[in-house]
């Protein structure tokens, strides 16, 4: 088992630079991710525009020098509680560094924040076809949303305003 580290990132240092996008890129790759490479100016645009939001957070898994994880997320806000919320918009481990913890490092590394920020809950979604990341986040004490048992669980929708997303 190789030793790795999970810091947050500082979108003005080089290595988390080029470790975002070449990260992002991968997750993007993986059919959980969507299957198709990210568009090289979105590669090129995405650590600035990063570092422009002030609700953004990225965290980063190094084994050595070598990127082998990325949690993006973005501070948001519960009406409901008045409070900040985290979303977790990205998590990615690399193949070969799964089944390490890193995943639950990485979330465990938010929390830490979430709770510094005095955020009420975290949020992210997860693919009905991904039972081995929901079993993950379950252990970490994620459930699904639902406010009343009998009108279901809440779902993500979406709509395109680009067609290149």
């Amino acid at each position: 088992m190789t030793s790795w580290q999970i810091l947050a990132a500082d979108y003005q240092h080089p290595a988390h630079q080029r470790a975002i996008p070449v990260l992002l890129n991968a997750y993007a790759q993986d059919p959980m991710g969507g299957g198709e490479a990210l568009a090289t100016e979105v590669q090129a645009g995405l650590v600035p525009a990063l570092a422009k939001r002030p609700d953004a957070l990225t965290l980063l898994a190094f084994a050595g020098e070598e990127p082998i994880g990325l949690l993006n997320a973005f501070e948001g806000f519960s009406t409901f509680a008045c409070q900040p919320l985290i979303n977790i918009h990205d998590i990615y481990v690399a193949p070969d560094f799964r089944g390490q913890g890193i995943c639950a490092a990485l979330i465990t590394k938010l929390e830490a924040i979430a709770r510094q920020r005095q955020c009420c809950k975290i949020t992210l979604e997860v693919l009905s076809g991904n039972p081995g990341a929901q079993k993950s986040y379950q252990r970490l004490g994620f459930a699904p949303y639902v406010l009343d048992p009998t009108l279901g669980q809440a779902e993500f929708w979406e709509k395109k305003l680009q067609k290149n997303l």
